[in-house]
């Protein structure tokens, strides 16, 4: 699957930029978004399953609190699920952090 960048820029809310912020506090969730965003196709949660020495539990709670936070997106492929980095919304999270 080829990214096709998003023409429109995004602007996060308090409230979106917070639940980013919170996401991204867990040192496990930040990880997992450095090897989804390492990719340039979607990352089969299998691989991050593998990469992570965590129950596969705790990798989908660390996933939904990243969807949650609008930082990947999901897709399913039969039982097998497939995620994203939203460069948008992550753009958007470090260009508001930078202004402080």
């Amino acid at each position: 699957m080829e990214r096709v960048p998003n023409p429109k820029t995004v602007k996060l809310t308090e409230k979106e930029f917070t639940k980013i912020s919170r996401a991204l506090a867990e040192p496990r969730r930040f990880q997992l978004l450095q090897c989804i965003g390492s990719n340039d196709e979607p990352t089969a949660c299998s691989t991050l399953n593998k990469s992570q020495d965590i129950s596969p539990a705790t990798l989908s709670h660390h996933i939904k609190e990243l969807e949650n936070a609008g930082l990947i997106e999901t897709s399913k492929e039969g039982k097998f699920v497939n995620i994203t980095l939203r460069r948008d919304i992550f753009k958007a999270y470090l260009d508001k952090l930078s202004q402080i």
